[in-house]
């Protein structure tokens, strides 16, 4: 069944209603709820449903300005539940704002299932879940009037901004739950925007990003030009991403399509476009994806598959490792290996994470709860895993390995989180920090160092580039002996930012030592250490390494 979009009241203090638009009685339906403040984008209101669309009246004909937004209803069309409907904002043609690097060219605000507005957590989930970003949230929390009043909006680039309750509610209720300020004179164009030539609104680099999330197929210039990266034109073309939308089909593209680069370059590059979680996965998936092309004995498998789900969705690496198999063994062994991955299913941590965390607060006990099951082959109960871990609540050693390339930020992220074992400082004491000569000896007397703090009971800063597994090794080895909670920081910075740190330092590395750096630098992938944190560009962590 059709159903319009409600007219949106606007606020008492709206300056850019009109004699034939409704205004809100008041804001009383807010009070005392949390509420969801987002930009008003200058489109035309639209509804996407299983089967069609139709702009905000029901009866709306052909326009051109809405063709791009019907192709968009086909792909996603099928993945509504029946009774669903999204609403949102067509902004492919240009109206009274000009806009040059949007997202999309339409934004979901709410979902519907029959005449009940879904929560805005669960409209956002599944709205990104099947492709469809959503408008930038200006503020979120308890409804302040005060507040909105004074919430500052640019009117040359905004129309203005909507204010939700975050709950779900009914349509009946919908007049006290929303509500809208416009800018003064909203429509300052002579002709209506529907007599005139359509002008397309600009798109952002992410834009392709989330037409490969709604189906959209993958163009490999496209995809070479919008990353700066080399693209495997003929892996994409084999590619087979099923009926998966989302992150979960933009991840096995973009592995597939990127497979060649190395794993911290990967990380690094994609993460302006779609953030470290998830250019961080990417990077994992093209590192693992020989795994399943490997014959393995089934009573290991289990184990390996579960070691493998601390990094990646075990789903999209069975994708992504299909499409880059090299024969026709690698295929069957993938094949093989992923009805095994369908047995454990897409999170197969989910439940012992919550309840280990839930019950001891430790995440010394929940990576031990962890790799017990891996070491079974069977995820752990939450009760079974308690009563496995309760020797190692209470206090705890531990040791910060900072993972990076000179220049990364590890160092200054480290600081004042424990005694500090710096191997350039130990050069430093030797006379030279830049003296490689004596690295043995140097990593000896380090490890000395580390043991002895680790043993008083202590918390120590590893802080080196520690960029191969062999290196690391002994450190984390260490760690583990001493019963330490052992925590992975590794930074992935691009090599743009380095240079330009570089340029500040009061040590720059020459270059070819960057070089031969980011050559060797193999990040650590997650089970390898109790819990691993991921630093981004701006110094912070950015990546928890929680569950994909």
């Amino acid at each position: 069944m059709r159903t319009h979009y409600p007219r949106t009241p606007h606020l008492p203090w709206s300056p850019g209603s009109t004699s034939d638009d409704v205004r809100a009685g008041g804001v009383a339906g807010l009070f005392g709820r949390e509420v969801v403040v987002t930009e008003k984008l200058d489109g035309e209101n639209t509804t996407l449903y299983r089967d069609g669309s139709h702009a905000r009246s029901l009866d709306s004909g052909h326009h051109p300005s809405r063709s791009w937004v019907k192709g968009l209803q086909a792909r996603i069309g099928p993945h509504l539940p029946v009774g669903w409907r999204i609403c949102g904002e067509n902004v492919h043609a240009r109206h009274s704002l000009a806009y040059d690097a949007l997202d999309s060219w339409f934004y979901g605000f709410s979902v519907w299932d029959g005449d009940r507005c879904l929560s805005w957590d669960a409209t956002t989930g599944f709205l990104h879940g099947i492709g469809v970003p959503t408008p930038p949230v200006l503020y979120r929390g308890d409804f302040s009037e005060r507040l909105l009043r004074r919430l500052r909006v640019d009117t040359s680039v905004q129309e203005g901004y909507v204010v939700r309750a975050a709950q779900e509610f009914d349509r009946a209720d919908f007049a006290h739950r929303v509500a809208k300020w416009v800018r003064p004179s909203h429509v300052r164009t002579d002709v209506h925007w529907m007599s005139a030539p359509v002008v397309p609104n600009g798109l952002s680099p992410r834009a392709l990003l989330w037409d490969l999330r709604s189906g959209a197929p993958a163009d490999p210039d496209a995809l070479a030009a919008t990353t700066g990266l080399p693209v495997d034109a003929d892996a994409l073309a084999r590619l087979d991403p099923a009926d998966a939308l989302g992150d979960r089909r933009l991840a096995a593209v973009l592995a597939t399509a990127l497979h060649a680069v190395p794993r911290a370059r990967l990380a690094a590059e994609l993460a302006g476009l779609t953030g470290l979680p998830l250019s961080r996965r990417i990077a994992d998936l093209a590192g693992l994806h020989r795994g399943p092309h490997r014959e393995f004995p089934d009573g290991l498998r289990r184990s390996g598959l579960l070691r493998l789900a601390t990094a990646v969705d075990l789903g999209v690496l069975h994708t992504v490792s299909a499409a880059l198999a090299p024969d026709a063994a690698a295929r069957e062994n993938t094949a093989w290996s992923a009805l095994h991955a369908d047995e454990l299913g897409p999170r197969p941590f989910a439940e012992l994470r919550a309840g280990l965390l839930a019950e001891s607060g430790s995440a010394l006990c929940w990576a031990d709860g962890r790799d017990r099951s891996v070491e079974q082959g069977r995820v752990l109960g939450v009760e079974e895993a308690v009563a496995a871990t309760w020797r190692l609540r209470g206090p705890h050693p531990e040791l910060l390995h900072l993972i990076g390339p000179s220049g990364s930020g590890k160092s200054t992220f480290g600081r004042g989180w424990g005694e500090l074992v710096s191997l350039d400082e130990l050069r430093a004491a030797r006379g030279d920090r830049s003296d490689q000569s004596a690295n043995d000896a140097i990593a000896y007397e380090a490890r000395g160092l580390l043991d002895a703090a680790l043993a008083r009971g202590g918390d120590v800063v590893w802080d080196a580039t520690s960029l191969t597994d062999q290196l690391r090794a002994p450190v984390d080895a260490t760690a583990r002996r001493r019963g330490a909670l052992l925590t992975h920081v590794v930074a992935l910075v691009s090599e743009r930012v380095l240079d330009a740190r570089d340029a500040t330092r009061p040590h720059p590395v020459p270059a070819a030592v960057r070089a031969a750096q980011l050559r060797r630098y193999s990040p650590p992938y997650p089970w390898q250490a109790h819990r691993t944190w991921y630093l981004g560009e701006s110094g912070e962590i950015e990546d928890d390494g929680g569950e994909p």
